[in-house]
């Protein structure tokens, strides 16, 4: 069958030619001609996007036909992804065709940073030979700091090793026992960034990590240390690195990638002490061929019916209709236990109970993919998220049994690591209400929706009415609660979901409580 694909945007033309020569109808849309866009997709089966091109909510909803959406590149920000999942529109992209570019960006920009290769080249294009006002440093010897020890982190470091230098990782969901395997130590942040002479990050913009490292933890960094960014804008606050450079904390920081592209201020690039490029870090020509044959092959593959794509929202039709509530509520037990949990995630335990068959393995990745997401964002998907495991060191562990003596059908997830372990159990009344009806060993029953807050306090009188009472002077409504106790323990479990997300002064003020052991609030979505 043949299929009419739309590419809005310029990709490298290997992947153009192997569109050409799937035997599909390919359409180029010039830039000029981009207002025409809503007109061509109306009968079209894929479309083919770079970052030019916003595909909104109604763009999609102007394609009658689309089936798949190309992403060429590893983000999707210029895609409505919940607009196209609702729709039934397949999202793909190539999250890993820039893992080396981006590698090699980053040691350019350290080592042009300790070497002020930029600052010498300006002035040596100026006429002015000055060798002594550019004396640079060493690499060897000094201590690399790591945030984000996933896939690009994991081979900056590898190639740090090279250059002799000492390797520290940060990364919280990671277990120490998996970085010292990379020889890299593992660390606190505030740790790393005392220690570390040169930080580099590669970690993916999320609510956790926006302004991660703001004007506070530049403050504790190591004196004289030199910082690269070739991660995500967003994730290092710009007026507190250009205040601690200012104030010689920083020595120098190396800039790929900025919180607003392009910048609307260029102070931070401007800076004398400041290598900067304009999201350099997949430009190169081997990372365009691999991001545009990569996607090429996925939208082919995802327009044949393939499952075996980089689907950036797989819109749960191999499951069938039947199996969708039952991977809604494997994801959401999967995001309920990574929200509580902490620390390094070492092993990951599905339990399925009264679980058919075919059901077994994409309920355990559903599991999965909620466990990760809150850690790396939109990169993880139900194609690779077991992948992400495996390469962060997790064991997945599915344990199965059509024996149960409680519930029909039954879903666990249990998250373990060296500092403890978290575990949720759910099942779907008719086969399609979900329920939490375990938590951590207390017996309960709640829906997995909205603001959830968990509470663990001593089983003494009380309790829920200071409860009560402080989220009712902050004007938070309790939507309902459940309390459990253990049989012979001292300790019980109050679970209240809520209207709206208390203030963070009353979170704190609850955990000041003298009954309270433990109070977190998780956002744990729509069903």
């Amino acid at each position: 069958m043949q299929y009419k694909i739309v590419v809005s945007d310029p990709i490298e033309a290997t992947g153009l030619a192997m569109l050409r020569d799937s035997g599909h109808e390919v359409i180029e849309l010039p830039a000029e001609e981009r207002h025409r866009l809503p007109e061509l997709i109306a009968d079209a089966d894929a479309l083919v996007v770079r970052s030019g091109t916003k595909v909104t909510a109604e763009l999609l909803a102007a394609g009658k036909r689309l089936r798949v959406v190309g992403r060429a590149g590893i983000g999707v920000d210029n895609v409505d992804t919940d607009a196209a999942t609702e729709l039934g529109i397949l999202v793909v992209n190539a999250p890993t065709a820039n893992l080396l570019s981006a590698t090699e960006h980053t040691f350019a920009m350290m080592l042009a940073l300790a070497r002020n290769v930029a600052a010498a080249d300006r002035e040596l294009k100026a006429e002015t030979w000055n060798r002594k006002k550019w004396v640079g440093a060493e690499l060897q010897g000094k201590t690399l700091g790591v945030i984000g020890f996933g896939r690009i982190g994991q081979q900056v470091a590898r190639r740090a090793l090279a250059f002799d230098m000492q390797v520290v990782a940060y990364d919280p969901f990671l277990d120490g026992d998996f970085v010292r395997r990379h020889d890299a130590e593992p660390m606190d942040l505030e740790g790393l960034l005392a220690a570390a002479d040169v930080i580099t990050l590669h970690i993916p913009l999320t609510d956790e990590t926006r302004d991660l490292l703001d004007a506070d933890r530049l403050a504790g960094v190591k004196p004289g240390a030199r910082l690269v960014n070739c991660a995500r804008g967003g994730v290092v606050n710009e007026e507190a690195l250009l205040a601690a450079l200012e104030d010689g904390r920083i020595q120098g920081a190396a800039v790929d990638v900025f919180a607003s592209e392009p910048p609307t201020d260029y102070s931070l690039a401007r800076h004398p002490r400041v290598v900067a490029t304009p999201h350099l870090g997949a430009s190169t020509r081997e990372a365009q061929v691999r991001i545009s044959t990569e996607t090429a092959k996925m939208v082919v593959a995802a327009l044949e019916g393939s499952l075996a794509v980089t689907a950036v929202n797989l819109p749960f039709r191999p499951a069938g209709a039947a199996g969708e509530p039952f991977l809604r509520l494997a994801e959401k037990l999967g995001s309920l236990t990574s929200s509580l949990f902490e620390g390094g995630l070492r092993r990951l335990t599905v339990f399925l109970r009264g679980i058919d068959d075919e059901l077994q393995v994409p309920l355990t990745v559903a599991a999965i993919k909620g466990a990760l997401t809150r850690q790396h964002g939109e990169a993880v998907n139900y194609v690779n998220a077991e992948r992400i495991a495996a390469g962060r060191g997790i064991e997945v562990v599915r344990s199965t049994s059509s024996v149960l003596a409680d519930y029909p059908h039954l879903i666990g997830v249990k998250l373990q690591g060296a500092e403890g372990e978290v575990e949720a159990g759910g099942t779907l009344f008719h086969n399609r209400d979900a329920r939490i009806v375990w938590l951590n060993g207390y017996d309960l029953e709640f829906r997995p929706k909205g603001n959830v807050l968990v509470l663990r306090n001593h089983d003494v009188p009380g309790v829920v009415g200071k409860l009560g009472t402080a989220l009712g002077d902050a004007g938070v409504n309790i939507a309902e609660i459940h309390l459990s106790r253990k049989s012979g323990s001292d300790e019980a479990l109050a679970v209240a979901r809520l209207d709206a997300a208390p203030p963070q002064d009353v979170m704190e003020e609850l955990r000041r409580l003298d009954e309270v052991i433990s109070a977190e609030l998780v956002d744990v979505g729509q069903l």
